[in-house]
């Protein structure tokens, strides 16, 4: 597909492709109901949006999303039926209609053929299967950080991404503030010398050693669809908050939060389109319970150019959350409070005509859209999103090995170490697969 051409010219070509892969069909054209008041910008000129995964943070998005008169949103995605109703009540509130269309299984909404894009917000085992599903569908895609459970996934969401020519923006929103942003210039710009070193504090994870009781699955809740590729287990309540502290699922605070700080830790190094060549760490998980994510973590990570990043629980790490940059000249953390230096003065300086300046996007969801209408790379685009995660999951499977390992950021393998080779996937439950 051409980068270049017109965002209405790939809706044409990707709902004819949706129509003939589809065994449901479903009209192109948006109806004169749905249109309601959703603004001044014509109903052919508005970006088509589904919504998938509508929790807490996928009601986020979507009611950003859903507050620009750029777009019109048309459906929502949900294995509960609670979250799917209020994202419809909201939606439909906001249209003064009743049009939005609501589904259980998101092969349905993707296979509409009237999308021009969806944003997700979804357990991390979903990711791979669901990201990479949406991209081969032709949809331009905002999906949540971490941008996938494995290694593997990872790589397969952004060949899925490259090779349909989509626009995609991971949802590392850091990227656009701009306290971020300009920490990085000036890391980049070397107003604290050659760095050496970075530590980055990410939250402490969850100690707890409980295990929940088995629970009756809640009415309109599909069980067995929310686990999707994980293994089956039965229901103990888990599914909207502390599926964080299950390793079948996610990371814990570690994967959870990799996509924001270690995000821009690569970022103010110039690193974000690769990885470390070595890893090394120790962590600490509940003995007992159902709950095995770590919550105590370290591990060091040396890249090719020497410089090192050492990432840990903020409670373990000197300047507590956020990177935080060593150079020859001093240092710089920043962090969701703000920026701190040594010497102070550097946070004031300016960077000047000639300087390396850094992608600049002042609103995260605007930017993606801004992009789907030039066909441009958004400021938080899948390579980079992938290479974020990488990290941490390279230090999980140090740390889950408990040794040392070389890693080749190019070949994504560890050089002859099948044994470490193992954790760059994870079996997935039939009939699920990428």
């Amino acid at each position: 597909m051409n980068k270049k051409n017109s965002y209405t010219r790939r809706r044409f070509l990707r709902s004819s492709a949706a129509l003939a892969a589809a065994t449901v069909s479903f009209p192109y054209i948006v109806s004169s109901s749905a249109l309601g008041k959703a603004g001044t910008i014509a109903p052919s000129n508005r970006i088509v949006m589904g919504s998938i995964g509508v929790g807490a943070a996928g009601t986020n998005n979507m009611k950003t999303f859903l507050n620009n008169d750029q777009v019109q949103l048309v459906a929502a995605c949900d294995i509960d039926r609670n979250h799917r109703d209020r994202a419809k009540g909201i939606v439909d509130k906001k249209y003064q209609n009743n049009d939005c269309q609501t589904y259980l299984d998101f092969r349905d909404l993707i296979a509409r053929g009237d999308l021009d894009a969806v944003h997700m917000a979804l357990p991390d085992q979903w990711h791979g299967i669901i990201y990479a599903s949406a991209a081969r569908a032709g949809l331009d895609i905002f999906g949540q950080k971490p941008l996938a459970r494995t290694i593997r996934e990872g790589r397969a969401i952004c060949d899925a991404v490259e090779q349909a020519g989509v626009v995609w923006q991971t949802g590392s929103q850091q990227r656009s503030w701009g306290i971020f942003h300009h920490a990085c210039e000036l890391v980049r710009n070397g107003r604290i010398g050659k760095v050496h070193r970075v530590e980055v504090g990410l939250p402490d994870g969850h100690a707890s050693s409980d295990t929940p009781p088995i629970q009756p699955v809640p009415d309109g809740l599909d069980w067995d669809f929310w686990l999707g590729p994980a293994p089956k287990v039965p229901f103990r309540g888990i599914c909207h908050w502390h599926w964080r502290w299950i390793m079948d699922y996610s990371g814990g605070q570690l994967t959870d939060w990799a996509g924001h700080h270690i995000d821009i830790a690569h970022w103010g190094l110039g690193l974000e389109r690769t990885g470390p060549i070595e890893i090394e760490g120790k962590s600490q998980c509940p003995r007992e319970g159902i709950f095995d994510a770590p919550y105590a973590y370290k591990f060091k990570c040396k890249y090719a150019n020497g410089v090192e990043i050492i990432v840990g629980n903020d409670s373990q790490m000197p300047k507590g959350r956020g990177p935080t940059w060593y150079g020859d000249k001093g240092w710089i953390n920043v962090n969701r409070g703000g920026i701190s230096a040594e010497p102070k003065s550097v946070i004031n300086e300016v960077i000047g005509p000639g300087e390396i300046r850094l992608y600049k996007s002042r609103r995260h969801e605007q930017n993606f859209l801004d992009c789907i209408r030039t066909r441009q790379e958004t400021v938080a685009p899948v390579e980079i999103g992938h290479r974020s995660i990488s990290a941490a999951l390279l230090g999980e499977i140090a740390m889950l090995t408990g040794r040392k390992l070389k890693w080749d950021p190019e070949k994504e393998i560890f050089p002859d170490d099948p044994d470490a080779n193992r954790y760059l996937s994870r079996p997935m439950r039939a009939p699920w697969h990428l």
